[in-house]
């Protein structure tokens, strides 16, 4: 939907299951039109951002009666695509996806064929003349490029390649099309420092033009969740990735948990850790950040015999937007969220995509879920109205 004049809000379909295109379908025709009759008027047009697994785009690009079907549904619907989730490559639910959610990563020619699929779907599904995002992995994970320097050059060179194919592609249709890569916690590059030093590689040694063409066709898929996690605040972390000329490809609306690490609050902790998932932790004591686990039970595990846990703990556990631990010693990162609008609204024409990404429906204790998965996506929906600027 156009929450404001060409301004897109919509939310990331990544929350429900589906990895065929078949599972995919079933659940944008069941849980995504359940949504949509609730927060839309009558006649209003309704904004999708699409989750497509590897598996899911390549089925729905070899079948063109597929294809057909769903550019039928999505008009009978009154529904249109702007955005792509393609961060996740495989599976998403159900069984254990941790650090193997940056596999392949942008050293390997299969996450450069994917992500060039899921524009090429894109352009034939989205209205015409609309912009069109597909957000993606910050390059690799930190771990697999200490253990394998030799990504990093392979990685530029990938991301090079799609630059040229989009530089193609809205050539041919007359579009604008941008990659968002997505800093994150223990991604290659997590705070927006190393993500003006990653950009700063993407362009060395490229001529003026080229860098042009590739600071147009890649930007930064900014979530509020992964930048408060880094104590990040967003007037500055915007700010920096403005002065550097890197563009704001999509915004996700997410919130994070936080924690003063007291033995209750510790205890309590263990609800949020799952065997899917990875939720990086970040200490802060004071104002420095002292350190990052890979997952919550090595930092409660740290904790049990540390001599000092620290001030407190930023965990990458992204809760519903309109939800609110109400737990003593919990919180949220709302506040990055809110400051990021504000950012925003104070210079206008920065972002037109927006997506709420609250994808741990699945494992959310129970006192943070809000009846079933669509009841919770209508209250995200209905705070967003409340609190956008």
């Amino acid at each position: 939907m156009e929450i404001r004049p060409g301004i897109h809000l919509g939310y990331c379909t990544n929350i429900h299951r589906g990895e065929t295109w078949a599972e995919t379908f079933s659940a944008l025709d069941r849980h995504t039109m359940e949504v949509r009759e609730r927060v839309t008027e009558p006649g209003e047009p309704y904004g999708i951002g699409l989750r497509l697994s590897a598996r899911a785009a390549e089925e729905l690009a070899g079948d063109s009666a597929a294809l057909s079907d769903f550019r039928f549904w999505l008009d009978t619907n009154n529904c249109y695509l702007y955005t792509i989730n393609g961060f996740p490559y495989g599976t998403f639910h159900g069984s254990r996806v941790k650090e193997q959610v940056y596999l392949p990563d942008w050293s390997s020619p299969e996450r450069l064929a994917y992500t060039n699929r899921l524009f090429e779907l894109l352009i034939g599904l989205a209205p015409e003349g609309m912009p069109l995002s597909v957000s993606t992995l910050p390059g690799s994970f930190k771990e697999f490029i200490a253990a394998e320097p030799e990504r990093r050059p392979e990685i530029l060179k990938n991301l090079r390649a799609c630059s040229d194919h989009l530089d193609h592609l809205g050539d041919r249709f007359g579009r604008d099309l941008h990659l968002g890569l997505e800093p994150e916690p223990l991604g290659y590059f997590e705070t927006t420092p190393e993500t003006v030093a990653f950009f700063g590689q993407l362009l060395d040694g490229e001529s003026g033009s080229r860098q042009e063409r590739i600071l147009q066709n890649i930007g930064v898929n900014y979530d509020t969740c992964h930048l408060a996690l880094e104590y990040e605040e967003p007037e500055e972390a915007l700010g920096r990735l403005v002065d550097a000329g890197i563009r704001l490809s999509k915004i996700h609306l997410s919130s994070a948990l936080r924690a003063t690490p007291t033995a209750s609050a510790r205890h309590r902790l263990a609800s949020f850790a799952d065997d899917v998932y990875l939720h990086q932790v970040i200490v802060r004591q004071g104002e420095a950040v002292v350190r990052r686990f890979k997952d919550l039970p090595e930092a409660l595990q740290w904790a049990d015999s540390a001599p000092d846990p620290g001030e407190e703990w930023r965990i990458h556990f992204h809760i519903p937007l309109h939800a609110d631990p109400a737990e003593p010693d919990f919180g949220d990162t709302r506040d990055h969220l809110l400051g990021t609008w504000r950012f925003l609204e104070n210079h206008p024409g920065l972002c037109s995509h927006f997506e709420m990404e609250t994808y741990t429906w699945e494992v959310l204790p129970e006192s943070l879920r809000s009846g079933s998965v669509v009841d919770q996506l209508v209250r995200e929906y209905e705070w967003c109205r409340r609190e956008w600027p």
